[in-house]
């Protein structure tokens, strides 16, 4: 137990930090990332510029803090989206059943045999490489995941004691699904939206690294990646900085995550 305590606040820690950062890109920057200086060009760390400087004379940490703004508003509208989508879907499957749940399910599977980064790339190719087509079509990659978590649960749950009340009591099947059926679900909808995050900030950062994200000059970390990658012997912090951004963050939104399913999650907590 005290393992999972230290695991969830050290990931609380990064998660924190990383929110911070973001919240504090929208209002200063210790230099405007978008300002080139070609005097400065690849200048390493210094006091001047802590984390250096980019191929353009770009202040390499202004342009982290910003980053870091575009992963947190991508990951949670992807996540927002992905949970609505595949938490009614699964609500609804579960529920209903018979060739309703067959169905849904058939084309969920369907889904469910891409790899979401092969479909949200595909989606792309659609929708066109910027910031919202991204959401989109990490959300649709994502909504099949949350649709069979949440159709497993309501399946479970259909069953119990107090849905047969529900009914006996005369509330409507809407009114039973939203009342009584989907509160019990938050559980399992909370753990996977916490590690989905973590898929949607590094699959963004794939596809800009890929050239189909956000377009440049706006920096994300992907796309920092990619352009550091021609001097990385000459300047490696171009891409040191952006792949340690990365890394700590999906560390603590998996040692979050982890703390998570274990506090909410009854059969983990029986095993501690």
């Amino acid at each position: 137990m005290k393992n999972v305590t230290f695991n969830g606040f050290i990931g609380s820690i990064l998660i924190a930090a990383l929110l911070i950062s973001a919240a504090i890109g929208i209002f200063w920057t210790p230099y405007d990332p978008m300002k080139l200086g070609f005097t400065t060009r690849l200048a390493a760390p210094s006091s001047t510029h802590w984390l250096g400087t980019d191929e353009f004379g770009r202040d390499v940490l202004s342009r982290l803090i910003v980053g870091a703004r575009a992963s947190v508003w991508i990951g949670t509208l992807t996540v927002t989206f992905a949970t609505v989508c595949g938490t009614l879907i699964g609500l609804v499957s579960g529920y209903a059943r018979g060739w309703i749940d067959a169905v849904i399910m058939a084309v969920n599977n369907a889904l469910l045999a891409f790899p979401g980064i092969l479909l949200a790339l595909g989606l792309l190719a659609v929708f066109g490489a910027n910031q919202y087509g991204i959401i989109f079509a990490l959300g649709i990659a994502y909504s099949p995941s949350m649709a069979r978590v949440v159709r497993g649960a309501v399946l479970s749950l259909r069953e119990r004691e107090f849905i047969e009340a529900s009914k006996v009591m005369g509330n409507g099947e809407i009114y039973t699904m939203f009342r009584h059926i989907l509160p019990n679900c938050i559980a399992p909808i909370t753990v996977l939206a916490t590690s989905m995050f973590g898929w949607a900030i590094l699959s963004e950062s794939a596809l800009s690294f890929l050239g189909l994200g956000v377009p440049p000059p706006a920096p994300t970390w992907g796309n920092m990646l990619a352009a550091g990658r021609p001097f990385i012997e000459q300047a490696v912090w171009l891409g040191l900085f952006p792949g340690l951004a990365i890394a700590l963050t999906l560390l603590g939104i998996n040692l979050l995550g982890d703390a998570l399913r274990d506090k909410l999650d009854p059969r983990m907590r029986g095993l501690k």
